[in-house]
């Protein structure tokens, strides 16, 4: 709701105080980067008391000689009698307009004001943008990047909100102020990390309908109520990191979520739609990245992501962490239409490379990390920071920014009166994408650098990219990385299943070697080999460093590339994940009512119409080199003809490409799986990590007493067995059957070192299959079965 108010009056005296201010850092700043990081902290649109203080990078304006006086922040609001619901799918609505002037300062502009409506969790605020008028009197707008609220997404209008009255509400600042103290606080790693995507991970899709779940299972845990297969996928975790929360690209062939029609300077009439696209989170424009993809946010509220982290932070027992996954690595190409060129240094594999050389560039966008992270973030997971760059001139080639990234790492952020640094892990595996990259990257490179921060982390051998462990000899073929873990790996995230490995073993030809012990059809063989007993016990009992889990994975729930934004490569994208249709969905999950339902209606009634199609679109798409007027053609000269459209058009591949894409994102989701889950499997899977969480010494490397080890001979299998030693006399023994032939009955305990052999052991725990009558002797391990032993 709107409450009618005073109009915006443009406030001339504190105006001119700021780009006084501004002029004056300027001229006595260190340099360029430290001037540019004090400016930053003023852009945006900033509440301050009953005055709104807007800042703007604007060097295009200096570019094009556009002058002062035809430059403006453009302010709209609902006339009077019009009611705005930010949660409706669409409306229609007329907004009263007002522009008040600017004060330049260089490349930056700025404007304070009273009488603006800024929003908080129970109201809407005024929307507002800034404008410059050409000759003709037309007007064109300038976005805001640091926007805090983006109702409409990153191209649309942003609206004022109140960031302090935000923070004021949050229901955890008792967990930050007991962190306070003379110095910042640095927070460590976490023990184990559970990986999500907010759109899949409940029912509901958004931050809010995941922050209900966390509240009610932490009412049971707090009450003792007893815990369901469902319960246990969110237990025996102290971090939660989802997919990237910020704004993304938007459909390229339209419509907008804003649209105009009829505008004058005192009146715009507007269409408007809920932002409803479906995303990874990793198409990023870079606009809007400090505040929430609107798409996720059931109230079109940023508070719900405030409400995350308290209902984290306030979990009885022991808190959880909330670890934000940023991506500042690179930008789409849409995000040339939302930003000016200043930001950008050239076209890369994703879209554009970002100009970190700028250095008001580099302070901005060291600002939106710092304001995101404020929401109350614990630790900041960074994406793809090998594609951090800038190019070298003199010698002509790319080089790593890592001074970028030590600066990332080293901001300081504050919630509740309390300072804080938060922990940080990097995603890097230089010199991917080269063509040797799994041979020559070591996955230390960040952490060399950063000698400053010993807890700093990078994404281990075995998380980055593309793991199939579910093809026969895997793990021997991994056997000179796992040593790699052993000896380096405390500052590791480790762990084979997360976004990027299931996605990529949903990729992989059927034909190969696959390890069919794991299970009798092609989805079982998935869902087992990444939610997988043995691997789960070498990734908690034996490795070092801090395990993380997929959600998607532990609840063996189906997943894929979702994004339905691509109109020119989405056919493209589609024909490359065709072969996923052969691991994740047989005929029976294609014949359930709710599934599929777009496919269906375009005419693919069965799982094997679609598998019919999906066996020429590929290979089309390869042979034409991806025309699609010729693709559309031959797919209509096939004979029998294929199920779907009576006659293919590029129009319809291009509706069959999205059908797949948010069909999938459907069947995708987590609450579709819960009733299938196996309770043996939840509740071994939840022992392991609280025997993680209870000996947190296993980050560390191996020291000179710890041992791992394949059986030999090998004889068809590859069983490891592996002892850890930890303070105070505490030892850990495991033996883990990864793949291959079942042993011949073995003695666990007679694998150990002869001098280890004498000491009482005791199990702790064994994989699903392993009877509970089980206690020690011999036993027969089969593919994918484990055991731990703790020294009594």
């Amino acid at each position: 709701m709107y409450d009618r108010m005073d109009p915006p009056a443009f406030d001339a005296e504190a105006t001119a105080e700021l780009a006084d201010w501004c002029e004056r850092i300027l001229t006595t700043a260190e340099d360029r980067f430290s001037a540019g990081r004090s400016i930053a902290r003023r852009l945006g649109a900033q509440v301050e008391g009953d005055r709104v203080v807007f800042g703007f990078f604007v060097p295009e304006l200096q570019d094009w000689s556009i002058a002062d006086g035809d430059i403006f922040i453009e302010l709209l609001r609902p006339e009077a009698g019009a009611e705005l619901d930010l949660a409706v799918s669409h409306s229609e609505l007329a907004f009263e307009r007002v522009l008040l002037p600017v004060q330049r300062c260089e490349a930056f502009a700025f404007c304070v004001a009273s009488g603006v409506k800024a929003g908080t969790r129970e109201v809407t605020g005024d929307f507002y943008a800034l404008v410059w008028r050409d000759a003709d009197h037309n007007y064109t707008r300038i976005l805001d990047p640091l926007a805090m609220s983006v109702p409409y997404g990153a191209f649309a209008p942003a609206e004022v909100y109140d960031v302090a009255a935000m923070q004021e509400a949050r229901t955890d600042k008792g967990y930050f102020e007991a962190l306070k103290g003379d110095a910042p606080h640095k927070f460590t790693p976490p023990t184990s990390i559970l990986q999500l995507h907010i759109p899949t991970a409940t029912a509901g899709g958004t931050l809010a309908s995941l922050t209900r779940q966390i509240q009610r299972l932490a009412e049971r845990v707090a009450h003792g109520l007893p815990l369901e297969p469902a319960d246990e996928l969110f237990m025996g975790y102290d971090a939660v990191q989802p997919l990237p929360v910020e704004p993304t690209t938007v459909y390229e062939a339209g419509p907008p979520f804003w649209t105009e029609g009829a505008a004058s300077e005192e009146r715009v009439e507007a269409t408007l739609t809920r932002p409803n696209t479906t995303n990874w989170g990793y198409d990023v424009v870079i606009s809007g990245m400090a505040t929430v993809n609107p798409v996720l946010l059931e109230t079109a509220r940023p508070d719900e992501l405030v409400d995350l982290a308290a209902a984290l932070h306030n979990f009885p027992g022991k808190p959880k962490k909330l670890i934000l996954d940023v991506v500042f690595g690179h930008s789409d190409n849409q995000g040339l239409d939302v930003l000016s060129s200043h930001y950008f240094a050239g076209p890369n594999m994703y879209g554009q490379n970002l100009d970190y050389l700028n250095p008001y560039v580099r302070g901005i966008l060291l600002e939106m990390q710092r304001r995101k992270v404020n929401f109350g973030a614990d630790g900041v997971r960074v994406d793809g920071a090998q594609d951090f760059k800038w190019w070298d001139w003199a010698a002509q080639t790319l080089r790593h920014d890592d001074d970028y990234l030590a600066e990332m790492s080293g901001l300081e952020q504050e919630v509740a009166g309390t300072s804080y640094q938060p922990w940080f892990v990097f995603e890097d595996g230089r010199p991917w994408p080269d063509e040797d990259w799994e041979l020559s990257s070591t996955y230390r490179a960040v952490i060399e650098n950063q000698t400053h921060d010993p807890d700093v982390f990078q994404w281990g051998p075995l998380t980055f990219a593309h793991n199939t462990p579910f093809i026969y000899t895997f793990w021997l073929s991994k056997y000179w990385r796992i040593k790699e873990i052993l000896a380096h790996g405390a500052n590791w995230i480790s762990g084979t299943a997360n976004h990027d490995t299931l996605r990529r073993g949903t990729q992989v030809n059927p034909k190969l070697n696959i390890n069919t012990r794991l299970g009798d059809t092609k989805m079982e063989i998935l869902d087992k080999a990444y939610d997988n007993p043995a691997v789960s016990i070498l990734t908690y009992a034996v490795f070092p460093g801090v395990p993380m889990d997929f959600l998607n994975a532990t609840a063996r729930a189906s997943w894929g590339f979702i994004r339905n934004q691509d109109d020119k490569y989405g056919v493209k994208v589609v024909a490359e994940e065709a072969i996923s249709l052969k691991w994740q969905v047989d005929s029976y999950s294609y014949s359930i009512p709710g599934n599929f339902r777009r496919l269906k209606e375009l005419g693919f009634e069965t799982r094997e119409d679609l598998a019919r199609f999906f066996e020429f679109l590929p290979a089309l798409v390869e042979v034409t080199e991806y025309d699609l007027n010729t693709i559309a053609a031959l797919l209509n000269a096939v004979e029998p003809p294929l199920a779907g459209p009576d006659r293919f058009t590029v129009g319809l591949l291009k509706q069959i490409a999205c059908a797949w894409m948010d069909d999938m994102h459907e069947y995708c989701n987590v609450s579709h799986y819960l009733s299938y889950l196996d309770p043996n499997q939840t509740g071994f899977m939840r022992k392991l990590r609280d025997f993680r969480q209870s000996n947190p010494w296993l980050r560390g490397n191996f020291g000179e007493a710890d041992q791992f080890r394949y059986l030999e001979p090998l004889d068809g299998r590859t069983v490891f067995a592996a002892l850890r030693n930890g303070p105070e006399g505490r030892k850990v023994f495991a033996v883990c059957h990864m793949e291959g032939r079942e042993t011949d009955e073995i003695e666990p305990l007679k694998l150990l070192p002869e001098a280890e052999r004498g000491r009482d052991w005791r199990l702790v725990l064994r994989s699903p299959g392993i009877g509970d009558d089980y206690l020690g002797g011999p036993i027969t391990l089969r593919d994918s079965m484990g055991l731990v032993f703790e020294a009594v």
